[in-house]
């Protein structure tokens, strides 16, 4: 498969990852044979060393250095969390028109295996905007229609599955998540749209380049995710 560039220099490279990729290889998932890093690697001729992850089931912009002084540099920035952040996704009811939630999480393991649980809970907080709603008539959980809504998300902190279980913890979880999400309503876009997706994308990084200048990548949501958008009238 061909990975979409979205941007290239002579340090860095970014790509749009696409779901159900992982970043590279995992412990967990040891029937897995593709892997962004060596897809990547495989089609530009040279290799490529990331500087942050996307969960497995999470599309959106991906950034690799070239180099080991830049990924070190790049990845000083998402350490001190000074790498802007920007995520949309599709969640269960209609959450405040914004907020934030500021609430600590426990280390778990992420795809890859590589987090131990811990005792003391780390620090985590998300900013959220809700975009759009949608009202369908459709009975899911035992209501007569059933609400979502197109949210925009800016983690101020990088913790494991962090957007993910915290939409869960406000009781909006993100629609095609199987570990923290509600079963019912993914099943229900499986068959009613045709969805087995996660509906969650990174779709722009905002960082300072390691030669000085910020830089703005952005990637708009594609594929089944952009198809329901549409369906529901939430393009643009």
């Amino acid at each position: 498969m061909a990975l979409t560039i979205l941007y290239r220099d002579e340090l860095l490279i970014a790509i749009d990852k696409p779901p159900g990729l992982l970043v590279h290889r995992s412990d967990i998932d040891r029937h897995e044979t593709r892997f962004a890093v060596q897809l990547l690697r495989d089609q530009i001729g040279r290799r490529v060393q990331p500087v942050h992850r996307l969960d497995k089931g999470t599309s959106g912009v991906l950034l690799f250095a070239f180099d080991a002084e830049t990924a070190r540099n790049l990845g000083k920035q998402f350490e001190m969390n000074a790498v802007q952040k920007t995520y949309l996704a599709v969640v269960r009811g209609w959450p405040p028109e914004s907020g934030v939630i500021d609430a600590p999480l426990l280390r778990h393991h992420d795809d890859y295996g590589g987090a131990m649980p811990q005792a003391e809970p780390q620090a985590a907080v998300t900013r959220y905007c809700r975009l759009a709603t949608i009202e369908l008539p459709y009975e899911v959980e035992g209501y007569p229609t059933s609400r979502y809504a197109l949210v925009e998300l800016q983690p101020l902190t990088g913790r494991r599955h962090q957007l993910r279980r915290h939409l869960a913890n406000i009781a909006h979880p993100i629609i095609g998540d199987a570990t923290y999400g509600r079963g019912r309503h993914n099943r229900f876009f499986q068959q009613q749209f045709e969805c087995r997706r996660l509906l969650l994308a990174c779709v722009e990084l905002r960082f300072r380049h390691p030669a000085g200048d910020e830089l703005c990548i952005r990637a708009a949501p594609d594929g089944d995710f952009a198809k329901l958008l549409e369906r529901f009238g939430w393009r643009g």
